[in-house]
């Protein structure tokens, strides 16, 4: 490849000033910029008219949750899911299950997983990039619905006034920095054990101790998960119930109806064939468990599939971008919301699969349907349950506008049965393995 070296020298500076100096209004323009900020004065006030909080299909759910300064929204939205079927079955409106219990395990298992990584890569450089992905963020929080699920099915779930919240589940930084380190540690000496030699048996012991070292940091900070508990509640109608000496897993397969294999992520990736079946084994976190994968379709099957799940009364999880084109404290999701190519004269849209491909798309927030507004059968906007806490929003609740789920939803998560019979039949192919830092990681 060669080397470019463009210098920028006073000619081309001159250029650049006298350019900006033509642009109409240039003064106004700035004022209202550096007074405001970009986003405002940007911003569309015709998208509040848009995005009214007003839904011809909605699920009926109660409160919403808060992940506070964590990146738990991939747990909240599956256990938000979980708790609505509860919340209707038993009649108890603003019941809500412990996150915290299956964050406990998800770095349990993460940590797991990664020493596997570690051996089995200790042959390649740090520099390669898939050992350079497993070092990049090991003790982090980010997820995948498939990550969520494999933890439900390997240890169940509990109510969260069994296993609730503390000071380091609701700011996980300082958590992540300390397993972070830890892991990282544990990596460089595993690779060396690997390239010294050492018996299988040596590096078996290390590795035991090394994963018994991440429990205790993670007990000591989240606390020991219960193997049993008793379930204590009041309904809505304020009777009184107790079932006692439950497991966490005889708790899930008593309470929920659900069967999570039923399920199926389908995505909107434009960069990569549709019809197709992927997988993502760089991310799965539970070793035996779940695998991460993905059905890419076009965007009006997520839409049909998501509404008639909807519609039968369950809510829906979906992965999307949720930085883009959003108001997090009016709670707005909507494609024209900021019209900054018109404020700064520059055009700064790009296509889909564009974005995907240059890295300007990201599933970078989990959160849950739980209504649409349907016109002629065609959806509007649809209704947001966020886990952000009651500050934003409408209570909590987002309105999405149906050109936001264009450009920004990436991921839904529906029960096969509301797919035809050919797109069943897609999901009989052996997955694509997709690379670490794809687009949908």
């Amino acid at each position: 490849m060669t080397e470019i070296n463009n210098e920028l020298n006073a000619e081309d500076i001159a250029a650049l000033e006298a350019d900006f100096a033509k642009q109409p209004q240039a003064d106004v323009i700035s004022r209202a910029i550096q007074q405001n900020g970009i986003n405002n004065a940007a911003r569309d006030p015709k998208s509040v008219v848009r995005t009214n909080h007003v839904f011809s299909v909605e699920v009926k759910t109660g409160g919403v949750t808060n992940q506070r300064q964590s990146g738990r929204c991939w747990l909240f939205s599956l256990t938000n899911n979980l708790r609505h079927q509860f919340a209707e079955k038993y009649g108890v409106k603003d019941f809500e299950l412990s996150q915290s219990y299956l964050f406990f395990w998800d770095k349990i298992e993460r940590a797991n997983i990664f020493y596997d990584r570690m051996i089995s890569t200790a042959n390649l450089p740090t520099t390669d990039r898939t050992v350079d992905f497993y070092l990049s963020g090991p003790g982090n929080d980010g997820g995948q619905w498939s990550m969520s699920a494999a933890l439900v099915q390997k240890y169940g779930v509990v109510p969260q006034s069994v296993f609730p919240e503390n000071n380091v589940t609701k700011n996980t930084r300082d958590l992540n920095s300390v397993l972070n380190l830890k892991l990282r540690r544990d990596g460089m000496q595993l690779r060396d054990l690997v390239n010294d030699g050492v018996t299988d048996e040596e590096l078996a012991n290390t590795r035991q101790k090394m994963l018994s070292e991440v429990y205790r940091i993670v007990a000591y900070s989240i606390g020991v998960p219960p193997e049993t508990f008793d379930f204590e509640y009041r309904d809505d109608k304020n009777n009184y119930h107790l079932d006692q000496g439950l497991t966490p897993k005889e708790f899930f397969d008593k309470y929920f109806d659900d069967n999570l294999d039923d399920y199926i992520v389908l995505t909107n990736a434009p960069d990569k064939k549709y019809k197709k079946l992927y997988s993502l084994p760089s991310q799965n976190n539970v070793v035996g468990g779940k695998p991460i994968q993905f059905l890419n379709l076009p965007m009006e099957v997520l839409k049909e599939t998501a509404i008639s799940q909807l519609k039968d009364g369950m809510t829906v999880w979906f992965g999307n971008d949720v930085v883009e084109q959003s108001a997090r404290k009016d709670g707005i999701l909507d494609a024209n919301l900021y019209h900054r190519s018109e404020l700064f004269n520059v055009e700064l849209s790009m296509k889909k699969a564009d974005r995907f491909n240059y890295h300007q798309a990201e599933v970078s927030h989990a959160m849950v349907l739980t209504g649409v507004d349907l016109v002629d059968d065609k959806p509007t906007r649809w209704k947001v349950e966020n886990s952000w806490g009651e500050d934003n929003g409408e209570k909590g609740y987002f309105t999405m506008a149906d050109s936001w789920m264009d450009d920004f939803v990436y991921e839904v998560v529906v029960n096969k049965k509301y797919l035809s019979e050919d797109q069943q039949t897609l999901l009989k192919q052996v997955p694509e393995p997709l690379e670490p830092w794809d687009s949908l990681s």
